[in-house]
Formats: structure tokens, sequence, C-alpha cells
């Protein structure tokens, strides 16, 4: 039997769709759960290690990166005009007390010494002379006093023997002008003995005024002299030198600066709010950035600025202004260094340091009030300087004083009478 084309074709039986599995969400998220559990405990645990850190060591330390190693910059500067014709340093050198910096040429001045260690010598023998002379005139006011008492002798002699008739009237009255002579001589010689004592009485050939006058001279003439030789007055490295070879300088004039390592100190500029507990005297550990951390030094704080840096710049801030913002400022401090680890890793003014401050002692008064009893920073390189002028003057006085001369009256006229 034909099939019939009307007829449709029996249809397929259907497919049924792949089966997919199921993802394991209870697993993932209990590991989930645990990782955050982990996180969590470490954060608690870090929050926990920090707080029990900051009440038992955190608290009691201050630090900060604004600090920079300072020193002295002794400026070397002359005492007198002059032009340079030598220079004993430069930049970078290291230079000991005393030695000769700047050498200025020394003519001028050697005269000027010359000329007063001449009047000096021609000052002592005036006044030898003078003592000299007030020894003469002693010795005629001596003489004159004896012929006064003899002139007096001879008038009475010669009135006792009037009355026998051996001697005249005529000769009497001669005797009693020559009394009246020799009283006037010796008054004249009182007189000029006594304006002659004006000049030396009281003194001796060292302290007359005349010889102190022209000392002083001398004593002006070769520090003039010696200060024509500049000297180090400390020990420290040379820089900013600023002279060169025939320059004529004046007094005042900076020539270059000696900067002593040794004596260095940090200044720490911290926050204020940061000051609040700390006080002189606390230990200091710090580092530098020449060094890295492996250096550590150790100070203590010896004192606080009178001011912020603002306070004391060329133009102090106006905060009396509409737009006025609130800036934290900050306060310098100074550190001191241990000398024995400066010498072992030597510090150059400027370097950066970090600094951290043990407040643990808080004792003692915010700013302490008290004076310095001594200099710290005192040279003896000028002093050499009188030393030699000041013998130099016993020198010239011994050569030209000859034996001492003081003032004395002689017995001449005692000794004649007797």
């Amino acid at each position: 039997m034909e099939d019939n084309p009307s007829t449709p074709p029996a249809a397929a039986p259907a497919t049924a769709p792949p089966t997919v599995p199921e993802s394991p969400a209870a697993p993932a998220n209990g590991k989930r759960k645990r990782l955050l559990l982990i996180v969590a405990a470490v954060v608690v645990v870090c929050a926990a290690i920090w707080i029990l850190w900051w009440l038992t060591s955190g608290r009691y330390y201050e630090s900060t990166d604004d600090a920079y190693v300072n020193g002295n910059v002794v400026q070397i500067t002359p005492q007198v005009a002059g032009t340079v014709v030598a220079i004993g340093a430069d930049d970078t050198d290291y230079v000991k007390p005393g030695q000769v910096l700047v050498q200025f040429d020394r003519a001028d001045a050697r005269l000027a010494l010359d000329r007063a260690e001449a009047q000096l010598a021609r000052t002592v023998r005036q006044v030898r002379n003078l003592f000299a002379v007030d020894a003469q005139l002693g010795a005629t006011v001596d003489e004159r006093r004896v012929e006064v008492k003899r002139n007096a002798e001879d008038v009475a002699r010669r009135e006792r023997a009037v009355g026998s008739g051996a001697v005249s009237q005529e000769e009497v009255a001669h005797a009693k002008d020559a009394e009246k002579s020799a009283a006037a001589s010796l008054l004249a010689a009182e007189r000029q003995l006594a304006a002659n004592q004006v000049l030396v009485e009281g003194t001796t050939l060292r302290d007359h005024p005349d010889v102190q006058t022209a000392a002083a001279q001398v004593r002006d003439a070769y520090l003039t002299w010696s200060r024509t030789s500049i000297p180090a007055p400390i020990a420290g490295f040379v820089a900013r030198k600023n002279v060169q070879l025939g320059q004529h300088v004046s007094a005042g004039t900076q020539l270059m600066a000696v900067v002593p390592l040794e004596q260095v100190w940090v200044d720490a500029n911290f926050k204020e709010n940061q000051l609040m507990s700390m006080r002189e005297g606390q230990p200091v550990r710090l580092t530098a950035d020449l060094y890295g951390s492996k250096v550590v030094f150790h100070g203590k704080l010896v004192g606080f600025g009178a001011g912020t840096g603002g306070a004391f710049a060329l133009l102090p801030a106006q905060n009396a202004t509409g737009n006025w913002i609130k800036v934290v400022q900050r306060l310098p401090v100074r550190i001191a260094l241990d000398p024995k680890e400066l010498a072992d890793h030597p510090l150059q003014v400027g370097l950066s340091m970090r600094v951290e401050v043990d407040l643990h002692d808080v004792g003692g008064q915010r700013l302490p009030q008290y004076a310095r009893t001594a200099a710290d920073n005192v040279t003896q390189v000028y002093v050499a300087d009188e030393e030699r002028a000041n013998r130099r003057i016993e020198e010239i006085i011994a050569a030209n004083g000859g034996r001492p001369l003081r003032l004395a009256k002689t017995d001449a006229g005692k000794a004649q009478t007797k």
C-alpha cells in the first residue's frame, strides 16, 4: 500500500538537555570566612601590640627628621688695614691655633714701631735727667743752708766784737747783707727744688707719667705691627676663603672662616605640640644620613630656642589677615653630641640628622633660667702679642734707664756742718 503523501511523518522523540553539576558554594564561603577571620585577628593583634607599645614606650619618645648639624663659624677678619703678601691656608685645610692664615706688608708698621721705641728711649733718658736734677737741686739747697748758717754766725761774732772796737759797724752791716743774700739764695734754691719735685715726686723711673705715655705708644705700635699677621684663633677647617694676594683689605673685612668640627651640635626643629614633655638634660639618640642607621650618636638636650624660626625671620609672618590658615610652628631645640662618638664619626655643618628624644625623665623646669659663669669658647692667641709688647718695653727701659734713680734729699749740708 502506497504511502499517503499528505500524511505527516511521525515526530522524532525529544532529547533531554545535559545536566550541569552544581558548584560547592558551602566550602568556598567557609574558606573566605576563615581568611577574613585571620585578617581580622592579625589586625587586632597588631593594634593591640601597637597600643601596648605606645602605652609602655612609644609615648615617651618624640622624633623628627627636621634636624641639622650646626656649629661655630669663626670669621677671620683683620684688626688693621693692609696689603696681603701671603696666604697660609685654603678652603678645606685644617689649621691649628696660632697658625698664620694671612700676612700683610709690615713696612709701615715697622717704621711706626721704630719711632715709638726711639721716643720711649728718649723719654726714659729725659726722666732720668729729672731725677738727677732733683738730686742736684737738693744738694744746692743744703749748700745754701750752710751758707745762711755761716753768715748768721759771722754776724753774731761781729756784733759781739763791736763793743771792743775790734770790728766796725760797717763790717757788721756787710755781714748782715751777706746773711740776707744767702737767705735769698736759699729761698730760690728751695723753690726751684720744689718745682722740680712736682715733676718727679711720688714716682719712679718706670711709673713716671712721661715714661708710661711713651710705653703706651710703643705698645700700640707693637700691637699694630703684630696684627699684620692674622693667626687662626681656634683649630678647625677653613671655609669660605675670600682673599687674594696683593689685595688691600680694610679692618673688619671677612677673609675666610674657620669651623671647629669637634664642637658641632644638632639643632632639631620639633613641632610645637611635641615640646610639652621635653626638658633639659633628656637623653637623645641620633642617626645621620651620612652614616646611615648603623651608626648611632648619643647626646642630650641642652636648650630651647627663644622663639620659632618664623618669629626671627627677616620678614616675620603677619597673620592678621582675612585668609589666615593655621600652620603648626616648629621650635629649634639644641642637642649636644658625645665628643668621643663625634671624634670617631665626624660630622660637617648642615648635614641632616634624625633625632629621637627620650621623655621618661620630665623633672625640672620647662625653660630653666641660669647664667653661665665662664665662657665656653676662649682663645689665647692674641694674649701673646701684648705679653711680647710688654717685654719689649721693659727691655727698652732697662737699656736706657741705667741704675735706678729715686727721689732723695742729700745730707750734704749736715756733712759740711759737721
